[in-house]
């Protein structure tokens, strides 16, 4: 358990404390309205005491834990520790990264600025495009038929009351299992780690908490210095009236925004809902292939050909129009941590 990237796990716990205590001192002056959103974002930016430096904690926060969410899953996969018994657990996981994935979406929106009030709008309409469900869910963000005053209120109720209570279950949860399955290691036993209790469960201290404890501090320090280095801007105020020429998500959506400019929308949607609803079953799925091709690693193959399609279309859309560097940066990074495991899975044959 000395082994870094099994602290993946507890590096997006702490991201997610720093979140919450952001964000808490961000609602003492944030108003949820139309006509003074937006002001409240720059008073906070502007005039409030180091309130730019507590949104870049939030806003760099908030990255970090998708990018950590995003490496720990990455991890689990190419370990194969979604297997049996630790299937619920993998489900569990993936409720946790589609919780943060709205974190983002709702927090996004609060800001309202142009391009986060037409990134709401691409976004609803996207979720209105849903078979079956797609219309009540984007009627239910919306707050009515249309983007209005209702739709900021409802983003504000999500982003700090739902989500939270829903991130803090299903962590309490996931950390449940964990501790009664233990944690799963694709090496099996070693010389010096044999025997059936020695595989599933592991010494907390010193090992476990040392290393955890020195993430957080980097964490802290690295956080800090982002916020610094590179302050949160405002943009320009929302005006449904102007669609701006360029409108970009976030960067973790860029996969699902450039996925769905290959095909026509409706091909696209119900793709990625396929895509969706394949992770989601994913150890059932590896099962049956291990089923019937025993021993040769087939899952390994199928998350190498995720990741590369992943990042390229990071890439492809962060780079298309305009430079993005910090795409380009964290296309890279998950290209380096994907290859160390995808490496460490082929030669454990």
């Amino acid at each position: 358990m000395h082994k870094w990237w099994f602290c993946l796990g507890g590096t997006p716990l702490y991201l997610f404390m720093i979140q919450m205590l952001s964000g808490i001192a961000l609602t003492f002056y944030y108003v949820p309205h139309p006509d003074k959103a937006y002001e409240s974002v720059r008073y906070i930016t502007q005039e409030a005491p180091f309130g730019w430096w507590v949104r870049g904690v939030h806003r760099w926060s908030g990255e970090l834990m998708v990018v950590a969410v995003i490496l720990h899953m990455i991890r689990v996969f190419f370990t194969n520790a979604y297997r049996k018994p630790r299937e619920l657990n993998w489900l569990v996981g993936m409720l946790l990264l589609v919780t943060i994935f709205t974190f983002g979406f709702s927090g996004y929106s609060l800001i309202y600025n142009q391009l986060s009030y037409w990134a709401t709008v691409v976004g609803t309409n996207i979720t209105a495009s849903i078979p079956v469900v797609g219309e009540f869910a984007a009627g239910f963000l919306r707050g009515g038929p249309v983007i209005s005053a209702n739709t900021l209120t409802r983003m504000y109720v999500l982003h700090v009351g739902l989500l939270p209570v829903a991130a803090v279950a299903l962590i309490a949860f996931h950390l449940f299992l964990l501790r009664l399955h233990g944690v799963s290691d694709a090496e099996g036993a070693t010389e010096e780690n044999s025997g059936e209790e020695s595989k599933r469960f592991f010494p907390f201290f010193p090992d476990h908490l040392m290393t955890e404890l020195a993430i957080g501090v980097f964490l802290i320090f690295l956080i800090s210095q982002l916020a610094i280095i590179f302050p949160v801007h405002l943009g320009d105020p929302a005006n449904p009236g102007i669609t701006p020429e360029h409108i970009k998500p976030e960067w973790y959506f860029y996969p699902v925004f450039r996925f769905l400019k290959l095909f026509s929308f409706q091909t696209g949607i119900i793709s990625l809902l396929v895509i969706v609803s394949t992770m989601f079953a994913w150890p059932w799925i590896d099962a049956a292939i291990e089923r019937r091709f025993p021993g040769r690693d087939i899952s390994i193959y199928v998350g190498i050909a995720a990741s590369l399609m992943m990042i390229m279309l990071i890439l492809i859309e962060g780079l298309s129009g305009q430079v993005a560097f910090v795409s380009l940066i964290i296309g890279v990074a998950v290209f380096i941590v994907s290859a160390m495991f995808i490496l460490k899975g082929l030669l454990k044959k």
